[in-house]
């Protein structure tokens, strides 16, 4: 059975579908069979991906709403990762999902229920959530084993992971008992900054171990390659930005789920 790791933080700009897109090639390029489901209305991971998001009449909206089975909307992603890589993609018309299953009965569970159904053909799914802790992203924690956070070496940082994990233990308490946190990812880092460095102490500090040893640098190729389509590992494969969702996907492989953490 595979891994099923939502990747989330409802503040946007600190990484998020930037780490979803480029772990889940760099797993598939180190032989791991993986699906990235995009359940953001905003299709960012779909076109990071090279898909047409407008074009798209299978996505993870007909899939949510029960309107298609998940592997009529599945898709090859990299011509080089073609038996590996594939994404579940999104839609504008996912922002209307949440209205749409407000009355629904197990709204709650119904991307659980829809990825049951693939979880033992891949090594790894990934979920790229929309930057908010509505009704997708708690179908998301839901539906997932374990919870990736990306935090920006930025002000406020850590301000909002806060409300994250408390998110994260009602989800635990009420609909998924077996959820964790995969691990907290310092992103948008830049060592010539004494702010970035003070992020990621006080990050290693209070979350101690919980923290990836991988840091995520800032990197203009990671900023120009959703532009063509692509991941970092087909647009630029000896870039800092290749180098670190490289690591990073080792530390995933390597490393087992870890507890909650304290309250901030």
């Amino acid at each position: 059975m595979g891994k099923i790791i939502a990747i989330a933080n409802q503040k946007g700009g600190v990484g998020k579908t930037t780490t979803a897109v480029n772990l889940a090639a760099c797993l598939a390029a180190k032989g791991c069979k993986t699906l990235l489901v995009d359940l953001d209305p905003q299709a960012n991971a779909t076109s990071g991906c090279g898909a047409a998001a407008e074009s798209l009449n299978a996505s993870t909206y007909e899939v949510l709403l029960g309107e298609i089975p998940i592997h009529s909307a599945l898709r090859p992603v990299d011509i080089d990762l073609f038996d590996q890589f594939y994404l579940l993609p999104a839609h504008i018309r996912l922002a209307g999902a949440e209205v749409e299953m407000a009355a629904v009965i197990g709204r709650e569970k119904k991307l659980a229920d829809a990825l049951q159904c693939v979880v033992d053909e891949y090594d790894y799914i990934l979920v790229d959530c929309p930057p908010s802790l509505g009704l997708l992203t708690i179908n998301a924690l839901s539906a997932t084993d374990s919870v990736l956070i990306p935090v920006q070496c930025e002000y406020y940082a850590l301000e909002g992971v806060g409300k994250l994990l408390n998110t994260v233990r009602l989800v635990k308490r009420h609909l998924n008992p077996d959820l964790h946190i995969e691990g907290l990812l310092l992103t948008l880092y830049n060592d010539r900054l004494q702010l970035s460095r003070r992020v990621v102490a006080e990050a290693r500090s209070h979350f101690g171990d919980k923290v990836y040893e991988t840091i995520i640098r800032r990197n203009i190729s990671l900023a120009e390659a959703p532009s063509f389509g692509q991941s970092i590992i087909a647009y630029d494969p000896s870039s800092s930005g290749a180098e670190n969702y490289t690591s990073l996907a080792n530390e995933v492989v390597g490393i087992s789920s870890l507890p909650l953490v304290p309250s901030l």
